[in-house]
């Protein structure tokens, strides 16, 4: 599940998530300067490997008065490797999403993934699960822009498992 904001959002403020169910995500990012509120949820309509089918939308602001992005992703997934394939509408145009993850085993996966726009970023990076609820996730943003400037993140989150104990298994099933 793609989390465009949320990567960066982690630097800046303070994101959160919540996975209703096996099909159904919602995410709440609160900005404190500037002083906001983003919305983001995706709906898995397909959620049976190796095929998946996602919509969603990221992004919306009502505080500043952004619209909603509205995306759909399609993903195959091998026990290795990860494609996905999608697009976005962002403002006034749509664009191109590409994605492709490989994971060497539960605990490392290297990752790349592109949006396309002269605004938007290349992405590479890593996912280490330090434990099966608590990952690390640096990478590196190219700008597709001119002079394509390279900025670098991490992120650690923790997963808290507020109703129905998996104990990690819906992750060994995920992440082989």
């Amino acid at each position: 599940m793609r989390r465009f904001f949320l990567t960066i959002a982690v630097l800046l403020a303070l994101p959160s998530s919540a996975r209703a169910t096996t099909w159904a995500e919602f995410a709440v990012f609160r900005g404190f300067k500037p002083d906001d509120w983003i919305f983001s949820t995706e709906f898995g309509l397909l959620t049976k490997e190796p095929y998946l089918l996602s919509v969603g939308f990221l992004n919306w602001s009502p505080h500043l008065d952004v619209d909603p992005q509205p995306y759909i992703e399609a993903g195959y997934y091998t026990e290795h490797q990860k494609f996905i394939v999608g697009a976005i509408h962002a403002g006034y145009k749509n664009e191109a999403i590409l994605g492709y993850a490989y994971d060497f085993n539960r605990t490392w996966r290297v990752q790349i993934d592109w949006l396309s726009g002269a605004e938007n970023s290349s992405t590479i990076g890593f996912t280490c699960n330090i434990t099966r609820d608590f990952q690390m996730n640096p990478a590196l943003y190219i700008n597709n822009g001119p002079g394509h400037d390279l900025f670098g993140y991490v992120v650690f989150s923790y997963t808290f498992h507020l109703w129905g104990k998996t104990g990690g298994k819906e992750t060994e099933k995920i992440g082989k």
